[in-house]
């Protein structure tokens, strides 16, 4: 769970949540993800952007208001 202070919805912790969703993807799937592109001729960098941004979605987060 990622405790958020609600007036702190600044494009720095918007980036700072998408950052760490993205290790926690690589951290899951990256070796898939890899092959997944070298097979396909697709860009990493976009892809691991995209599934970052899905998994946003699973994440709970309790606002402290």
């Amino acid at each position: 769970m990622y405790y958020l202070n609600f007036s702190d919805l600044s494009e720095e912790a918007q980036e700072r949540l998408l950052a760490i969703s993205k290790k926690d993807v690589e951290r899951k799937f990256g070796d898939d993800m890899r092959k997944y592109v070298d097979k396909n001729f697709a860009n990493f960098d976009v892809l691991i952007e995209e599934e970052a941004q899905r998994n946003l979605y699973s994440y709970s987060f309790k606002f402290l208001i």
